[in-house]
């Protein structure tokens, strides 16, 4: 039986690391000028994946921390996609487009809040501008179940689309009504079948854990439907709770939320649940099943992680389009404008619409590395940092692993001269673990930390 109480202390502000350095050092120094150069300097052999982001949903959803855009009328759609085909001809100038796309993802937003027929638009503009898509290509769309049809699905389908995830964050009523997003079991049942239907072998249900009302015995009768629904993978996400950069989370009462030690339960009760009906735990918040290449993955320590979350598609440079996008490269980052104004002025005056980014020094990508290797796979190969950027490891990060002890203590983490080896317990707290070798974070007085809390 594991105490939780006890790792209530590590309930603490913290980045999810789906980058590093992360999105808050992002800089407005870093311009069009800048990734053209970053452009023109990449390996051509390496292989493309393509971030699309549809902001529009027809109502707010409470929780949702995405960059978003509500509205009902048809004419911003309309407008939105032009101004994607100026950006997608700009990029034709500044990248060679004939490398191969090795992964495609629509994000939103609600993507399919477009139109089949719109949605149908947007994809011949991308491939008419990225032709050489490889033919084991992971082609994803994040699906709202409540805007979703046969039509949707048959556009997608023919796009190549093989991995639909689902949004359905709890199944309970009640929950569902705070967070102001109600959507009944059978609507996501019903999407689903379409989405099996249509032979989508690949499909991903995202749950989010720490809710207003959710108690562990609520969320555990959610894990039992979705059970029912048989995804192959899930997504169970802890509540981002930013109300200083969300307004419509302060509509919240934070006195419905559960205290750090029942929200750990929460997350061992899910662990426990979905390790026991034969799914395997993926990073820090993945579940797959055996013949997933997730679970494949991991079994072979080559798990990536990145904007999209896990995925086995490493060492392809990420070209983010659409409003607030983001993308990368071996050593950047390059972010869109988050709003529509600056985003089309820049498209008008025939300019990427980069609005801030990064360049990350050699200290940064091997910090990187290290965060991302423990992030994916929950074991770091020591050797394996050294021979690659030429390191003694222990030297290296002297000030940082006598900062890993308490976990060693706490027997959340294990390490040695050739290994760093998370525990089964330790998961549940990577994001913890992992902070030690954040160079920026310690520069950054806890209090001061503007990032959700870890647990």
């Amino acid at each position: 039986m594991i105490d939780f109480k006890k790792f209530e202390k590590y309930s603490k502000p913290g980045p999810r690391y789906t980058s590093y350095p992360t999105a808050p050092e992002f800089s407005e120094e870093f311009t069009q000028d800048d990734l053209i150069q970053k452009f023109k300097t990449q390996d051509s052999s390496r292989a493309l994946s393509l971030y699309i982001h549809i902001p529009f949903c027809r109502s707010a959803c409470y929780f949702c921390g995405c960059n978003v855009i509500f509205t009902s009328k048809e004419d911003k759609k309309v407008r939105y996609i032009t101004y994607l085909k100026k950006e997608l001809e700009l990029l034709k100038k500044h990248i060679d487009t004939n490398r191969t796309v090795t992964q495609m993802h629509f994000g939103g937003g609600t993507p399919t809040f477009l139109s089949p027929s719109q949605l149908q638009e947007v994809i011949s503009m991308i491939k008419d501008t990225f032709p050489n898509f490889a033919s084991d290509a992971e082609v994803s769309c994040e699906v709202d179940p409540r805007f979703f049809t046969k039509e949707h699905m048959e556009v997608l389908k023919n796009a190549g689309t093989n991995r639909i995830s689902f949004g359905v964050q709890d199944l309970d009523a009640k929950v569902q009504q705070t967070i102001h997003r109600i959507q009944p079991y059978e609507m996501t049942k019903n999407v689903m079948q379409i989405a099996r239907d249509a032979g989508i072998n690949s499909i991903n249900i995202d749950l989010i854990y720490g809710l207003p009302h959710q108690t562990k015995e609520s969320f555990h009768q959610t894990l039992e439907k979705v059970l029912t629904l048989d995804p192959d993978r899930l997504a169970v996400f802890n509540y981002a709770h930013v109300p200083w950069m969300k307004k419509t989370m302060r509509k919240f009462d934070e006195d419905t939320f559960a205290p750090p030690s029942q929200r750990l339960e929460i997350l061992k009760d899910t662990i426990d649940t979905f390790t026991s009906n034969g799914y395997k735990m993926v990073g820090m918040d993945h579940f797959a099943k055996p013949q997933d290449e997730l679970f494949k993955a991991i079994e072979k320590g080559e798990l990536h992680r990145n904007f999209q979350g896990y995925t086995t598609k490493g060492g392809a440079d990420l070209i983010g389009i659409g409003v607030t996008s983001i993308g990368d490269g071996v050593d950047y980052y390059a972010q869109n404008y988050k709003d529509l104004d600056n985003y089309e002025k820049a498209l008008d005056d025939g300019k990427l619409p980069t609005f801030k980014g990064y360049k990350l020094s050699l200290d940064d990508q091997i910090r990187q590395y290290v965060i991302m290797e423990l992030m994916s796979n929950f074991a770091l190969n020591i050797p394996k940092v050294q021979e690659k950027f030429d390191i003694d490891f222990a030297d290296y990060f002297k000030d940082d692993l006598p900062l890993l002890k308490e976990f060693e203590d706490a027997k959340l983490v294990e390490v040695t001269e050739d290994k760093i080896q998370v525990s089964q317990t330790g998961t549940m707290l990577i994001r913890n673990i992992v902070m030690p070798f954040d160079a920026y974070l310690k520069k950054v007085p806890e209090e001061k930390r503007r990032f959700s809390k870890t647990v």
